[in-house]
Order: C-alpha cells, then sequence, then structure tokens
C-alpha cells in the first residue's frame, strides 16, 4: 500500500469525524437560528427610557458585548456540553428529556408527576416560540 492510498479503517473514521462534525454545527446552526434573533429584540428595549441608558458608542458596545457573550456561554454551556449529550434512544428535546429524568425517579411518585407536568410546560413553551419567531 502506498502512502497516498488509505486503509478501510482511516477512510471510515474519516467519513465518521465528518458526519459528526457535519451534525455539531448543524445543532449550533439551529440553536443560533432560533436564538439569533433575540438580541435585535434586546438591543431595541435596552433603550427604552425605563432603563435610562444612554445611547452613545460606549453604551452600545458594553450591550453588544454582553448580548454575545450570554449567547456564546448559554449555546457553549447548555447546549453544546449537555444538551447534545441527553439522548433518548436517539431522540432528543423536551419530552425525550422528561423520559430520561423520569426513569430515575419512582413509578408513580410526586416526583414523576412534577416531571411529567414540567415536560409538557416546557413543549408548550417550545410551541409558543414556534408561533411568535419569525
Amino acid at each position: 500500500m502506498t502512502s497516498a492510498q488509505s486503509s478501510p479503517e482511516q477512510h471510515s473514521h474519516t467519513e465518521g469525524h465528518s458526519a459528526g462534525l457535519a451534525l455539531i454545527v448543524g445543532a449550533i446552526g439551529v440553536v443560533f437560528g432560533d436564538i439569533g434573533t433575540s438580541p435585535l429584540y434586546t438591543l431595541k428595549e435596552a433603550f427604552t427610557p425605563h432603563y435610562g441608558l444612554v445611547n452613545n458608542h460606549d453604551t452600545v458596545i458594553g450591550l453588544l458585548s454582553l448580548i454575545f457573550w450570554a449567547i456564546m456561554t448559554m449555546v457553549t454551556l447548555k447546549y453544546v456540553t449537555i444538551i447534545m449529550r441527553a439522548d433518548n434512544d436517539g431522540e432528543g428535546g423536551i419530552m425525550a428529556l422528561m423520559a430520561l429524568t423520569q426513569r430515575t425517579l419512582r413509578n408513580g411518585s410526586r416526583s414523576a408527576y412534577v416531571v411529567g407536568i414540567l415536560g409538557i410546560f416546557g413543549a408548550s413553551l417550545f410551541f409558543g416560540d414556534g408561533v411568535i419567531t419569525p
């Protein structure tokens, strides 16, 4: 075998790595697509007279920095390191997280009931977000 050729093991490892990378980039894109519109509303709201912020260069840069780092922290810590690892037999989302949590609880317990209600509430919030997001 020459150095230009690769073994089947190396080829499948490269394909698996690129497929995983594509899934990560896609997931981050979905998250940023959803929460990426929020800063537009945040910036407009921040300059309402209620908060008393002065519309100048330093305030705008400070707000943009705050928004940027809040989104980066939320996406990196919450979605990539925690949520992307939680999986219910290949399924994700609030209902999958609810099912994973309920597996650790005793059947019929008050805690399992509360987790079920919180899961339904979370799904409701998701549907509401889907309705109002442009």
